[in-house]
């Protein structure tokens, strides 16, 4: 009867501890993304409307540079490189050299005077400041880029921080393989994007864990987004992988502890 009973509780207790430890670990499906929306859903093919092309916003800092083969016009465009020799341009510098647009959508450029770039890509400015430079000078080339291009990211990520792209656009999974991916607690369902309007900050909550996400109008990210990523509820009950070493040293010491007790 003694050994019956002992054998039911080695077995009431393995199983107690057993369960523990699955209940802790993260299951799969809250570590994948793109899952389907709908169970057995095979759709290959997501239609975003969204404009890739960022439009220039007042507060946007502009880097323009004039390529030309006189000395002479290239100082007057390009103070920065007159003075330095084009060395040691880091992104500091080109931030304090570049043109800032006023809340009225405009910069003042040499030559000429205030252009309106709100609402225009990078491409479109670029092309009527070449137009207004042709009046005045030949053979010159235009170099115009986005200096404010920074995200900011926070939360359950592998590696949180702010980043600069250097590119005019770019998407949530490519801001997130930047900071090297989500964390193993990451709540991949509830990713908050907060968004400078100009009325003040704007959260945005999206599914990375959803294939919709390919769709929605923020798949794209702008411009000084800050992306939080939360943790899992539980987190700190809980497992990425499950620990064998540490269930089998438990498992292990149970049986000795109940051996001796029973003796």
């Amino acid at each position: 009867m003694k050994k019956n009973r002992l054998t039911s509780y080695k077995s009431i207790v393995l199983l107690m501890l057993f369960g523990i430890m699955i209940a802790s670990c993260v299951p799969q499906r809250k570590m994948l993304y793109l899952q389907p929306t709908v169970a057995g859903d095979t759709t290959s093919y997501f239609l975003n409307e969204r404009a890739t092309t960022y439009l220039i916003q007042p507060g946007d800092n502009l880097y323009i540079k004039v390529v030309s083969l006189d000395e002479r016009t290239s100082n007057l465009f390009n103070p920065l490189e007159g003075r330095t020799g084009g060395a040691n341009i880091n992104d500091q510098s080109i931030y304090l050299n570049s043109y800032t647009v006023s809340d009225k959508g405009t910069i003042e450029f040499p030559l000429a005077g205030e252009i309106l770039v709100q609402n225009l890509n990078v491409e479109q400015v670029k092309a009527q400041i070449q137009l207004i430079l042709d009046d005045y000078l030949k053979e010159t080339v235009l170099i115009v880029k986005l200096v404010n291009f920074n995200l900011t990211m926070l939360g359950e990520i592998r590696r949180p921080g702010q980043y600069k792209v250097y590119q005019s656009e770019i998407n949530i999974f490519q801001a997130v393989s930047l900071a090297g991916d989500l964390a193993d607690f990451a709540n991949r369902e509830e990713v908050i994007i907060i968004r400078q309007s100009k009325n003040g900050s704007e959260t945005h909550t999206v599914n990375l864990a959803s294939n919709s996400i390919l769709s929605s109008d923020f798949y794209y990210l702008k411009p000084n987004d800050i992306i939080y990523v939360k943790p899992l509820a539980g987190k700190q009950f809980t497992f990425a992988n499950f620990p064998y070493a540490v269930v089998f040293s438990a498992i292990s010491t149970l049986i000795l502890t109940l051996n001796f007790v029973t003796r």
